[in-house]
């Protein structure tokens, strides 16, 4: 495996050639120039499935521009790196999809580490760096799911970090597996670890794994490894020191664990049944790589057995089915934590290293078309899966309505099928006549449908009924003389804030799963509660997040606020001192 690296020969010297040989680099450039073109206006996007992190993404890019700082003035269950990067990128494409621009906004730190690969790479086989930028330009360019969580096509708001956390990971295989320069390979694993750990932290240790592997195979030397490690903690340290965010991110990280105490051995059999199809895949390969080199294992298992030192063990955990296993573990060990993802994707640099060792060493032979196929079979699936995504979601764009908003901002640039669209609004008719039946249901923990999220007409409804209370709040504040300047939501998702252009109350947790995301409120969050001007809670249905996020939020929001009817599917909470006094006056 270490070979591979190696023996690559360098393309021959002259103009054609030296022009050649930076191909790869300047094809990236080419497609990253381009992409702005695509941002300059609002692209409608399909409907689609949980577009809730879309929705996440623009209320924390409301806190940054109001100067709150993930995990220090607000509770995040992800890193903050993600936010910083949507809210530059907003700001530079302010007309740009939010769809689009929470996909290729990790560009910023996936294309410059991409880059010093390439350049690596294509001094030695141009092909090979062809080879590895294709898959990275599908995945990071084409913002989908691997997965299947929905039978309809449609645009994919979710799984946002976990996408980006797996091309980042594609990045750090292809440099551990084919990177030569040594100085170079530390400071990319250095950066994208640092990148890693401020997008998510499981991704950070699935990382690490690989970077294990690496370094006990010796590919990557210990000297390197202290280096790239010490980069790491100082600029940890640095922003620890400067800002507080590294211990307050680690905080909030031990207080999920806490509310997740599901076991890891479950999780990961859920993630390698989820990913079935490759995980066998690759099992199934590294099985023929251990009958196909049987000689070479025997061979390198008695130098280890009779003349045991670290040369004898690295030469055995450089064996490439010991590497495939390693880095199998980390996808699934990742992906324990996973809704939506683009899972196991950085197997195709390893995968293509390894189906270059086994030609060089066997040649044309059955057992390398064996070791081919397998390969083929793990690495074709993923990008088929996301290409066909692709193609019937936008495809699906024919025939479909846009939906008609006064106060969406580009969050409302998605378009539906009719008959959709119809079923929202029979099916909001329903939730409006029958609210008894459905909050009696939502008390009980259950949601109208376990698909209810899902649902492309509750989706489209949840928006047209987001604009509804918008105008309703606005036509409020004009009635009475008042403006609510701080906003927050008993709902999942908080993008009211940016809709309007208000604040969204320091201390409460973004992205408000009470399951799994939303520890019970302290003294800090308890004053952030009573002191907010406006609470807005949708009831067309009432659901069990909802019914539980008041129950945590009711002790502090209660009492000093009352609750008012603002539309047939939405409910406001105001705070009293906001209300106006007989004289026309506002109370103190």
């Amino acid at each position: 495996m270490a070979s591979v690296a190696n023996d690559l020969r360098a393309a021959p010297e002259g103009r054609y050639f030296r022009l050649k040989q930076f191909a790869p680099v300047l094809a990236l450039a080419a497609v990253v120039l381009a992409l702005p073109l695509a941002l300059l206006t609002t692209l409608h996007q399909p409907m689609g499935a949980m577009m809730w992190d879309l929705y996440i993404y623009l209320d924390a890019t409301n806190r940054i521009a109001g100067g709150q700082i993930p995990s220090i003035d607000f509770f995040a269950p992800v890193g903050a790196l993600g936010y910083y990067l949507f809210a530059g990128a907003s700001w530079l494409f302010p007309n740009g999809h939010p769809l689009f621009l929470s996909a290729w906004s990790l560009l910023v730190v996936t294309v410059p580490l991409m880059a010093v690969v390439l350049i690596d790479v294509q001094r030695r086989s141009t092909a090979l760096a062809f080879a590895l930028l294709a898959p990275f330009l599908l995945y990071s360019l084409l913002p989908f799911n691997i997965g299947n969580f929905y039978p309809y096509p449609g645009s994919e708001g979710f799984g946002i970090y976990n996408r980006q956390v797996c091309q980042l990971l594609y990045v750090l295989a292809a440099a551990l597996v084919f990177m030569k320069d040594c100085r170079k390979l530390c400071g990319v694993v250095a950066a994208s670890m640092l990148a890693l750990f401020f997008i998510k932290i499981t991704g950070v240790v699935a990382g690490a794994l690989m970077c294990g592997m690496a370094l006990a195979a010796g590919r990557l030397s210990l000297k390197r490894s202290v280096i790239a490690a010490s980069i790491f903690t100082t600029i940890l340290v640095g922003l620890e020191l400067a800002t507080g965010v590294v211990s307050a991110y680690i905080g909030d990280i031990l207080a999920l664990l806490l509310l997740n105490d599901e076991t890891l051995l479950p999780r990961l059999l859920k993630a390698a049944s989820m990913n079935i199809g490759v995980s066998l895949a690759t099992a199934g390969l590294c099985l023929a790589l251990v009958l196909t080199d049987l000689d070479l294992v025997r061979q390198r298992l008695r130098n280890a057995a009779s003349a045991p030192s670290p040369k004898t063990v690295s030469a055995i955990l450089d064996l490439p089915f010991v590497w495939i296993s390693v880095f199998l573990l980390a996808g699934l060990f990742f992906e324990s934590q996973n809704t939506g993802s683009q899972a196991l994707i950085f197997l195709y640099p390893l995968l293509l290293a390894t189906g270059l060792d086994h030609y060089r060493r066997h040649g044309n032979t059955v057992r390398s078309g064996v070791v081919a196929v397998l390969a083929l079979a793990v690495v074709i699936p993923p990008a088929v899966a996301v290409v066909q995504k692709a193609s019937r979601a936008w495809v699906g764009m024919l025939g479909t309505v846009r939906l008609d908003h006064q106060n969406l901002k580009t969050m409302g640039a998605f378009a539906i099928r009719p008959s959709f669209a119809e079923r929202a609004r029979l099916m909001e008719a329903m939730f409006v006549e029958n609210r008894k039946a459905f909050d009696a249901l939502a008390a009980a923990g259950e949601p109208f449908s376990v698909l209810l999220f899902s649902d492309f007409d509750f989706q489209w409804a949840w928006l047209e009924n987001a604009d509804r209370a918008i105008s309703a709040v606005r036509a409020y504040e004009t009635r009475q003389g008042i403006r609510f300047e701080t906003v927050m939501s008993i709902d999942f998702v908080n993008p009211f804030p940016w809709l309007m252009d208000r604040q969204a109350p320091r201390n409460i947790a973004i992205g408000a799963d009470p399951t799994r995301a939303v520890p019970p409120p302290g003294d800090a969050e308890n004053d952030a509660i009573r002191t907010v001007d406006l609470a807005l809670m949708p009831t067309c249905p009432a659901t069990p997040t909802q019914t539980a996020l008041l129950a945590l939020y009711a002790p502090a929001l209660l009492p000093g606020h009352v609750r008012v009817s603002l539309t047939p599917c939405y409910d406001a909470f105001i705070r009293n001192g906001l209300l106006p006094t007989s004289d026309g006056s506002q109370r103190p």
